[in-house]
């Protein structure tokens, strides 16, 4: 019966974290909103631009490869953010997290190779 309680507990706790997490966005933001002073003005609706009235379409086309880069960029600063909890642990870990991880690595530089390839690296 114990064992049943506790079960039943393990999803208590991640539903009061699931109704907090939607709850408590919803609560701050409707507070803000009847706290704030709402004043608007034809002045406040204009766009700010550094004291500079705009004088041209603000939207501007980049190209493509910035953007690809970036993204490339998340993916292996992500991927140091997995090796390094498992260079902490090496130790403790063993011969099999070593494998684990040359498999993830080599992955990883198998789409780095097919990047390179693709010409997606070169910013011309």
């Amino acid at each position: 019966m114990t064992d049943l309680f506790t079960y039943q507990n393990s999803y208590l706790v991640v539903v009061i974290f699931l109704a907090l997490g939607i709850l408590l966005p919803i609560v701050a933001l409707s507070l803000g909103r009847l706290l704030r002073p709402n004043k608007p003005t034809e002045q406040k609706r204009t766009t700010y631009e550094s004291g500079i009235e705009p004088f041209q379409d603000a939207r501007v086309q980049f190209n493509a490869r910035y953007y690809i880069f970036a993204l490339m960029f998340v993916i292996f600063d992500v991927e140091t953010i997995f090796l390094y909890p498992w260079a902490v642990a090496y130790e403790e870990l063993g011969i099999f997290a070593l494998i684990e991880m040359l498999i993830f690595v080599a992955m990883l530089l198998i789409g780095l190779i097919y990047a390179w390839k693709k010409k997606v690296l070169r910013w011309i």
